[in-house]
């Protein structure tokens, strides 16, 4: 696999950065700064991330399949394409609908 600094200057499909694998769910940072990250991850269906709360606001873009994501008490369907902000110190949590594919926006505080 690519070492992130390699991805650098090339054209390349966003689904790609990452494959699924059966009952997990898998991620790659693709970029690491002190001013914040961006990683890829893919969820087998059924799978998800439990609420928990982060210290900084992220963007999550969907890039294949379907998430139920609960903001607080808001729970939205997001599906290829869409995208959903992430505020920072509120509740969230994510369940893949079907095999699900996104990129996580995450930037800190300064």
């Amino acid at each position: 696999m690519d070492k992130p600094s390699d991805l650098v200057g090339k054209a390349l499909k966003l689904a790609s950065l990452v494959d699924y694998q059966d009952g997990a769910v898998v991620s790659r940072e693709i970029i690491k700064k002190d001013t914040g990250t961006v990683t890829m991850f893919a969820f087998d269906e059924g799978q998800g991330l439990s609420e928990h709360t982060a210290p900084f606001d992220a963007l999550v873009y969907v890039a294949d399949g379907r998430a139920e994501i609960r903001i607080a008490d808001s729970t939205s369907v997001a599906q290829n394409g869409d995208m959903i902000i992430l505020p920072a110190e509120m509740p969230h949590a994510l369940k893949a609908l079907t095999k699900f594919k996104m990129l996580l926006v995450m930037i800190r505080k300064t």
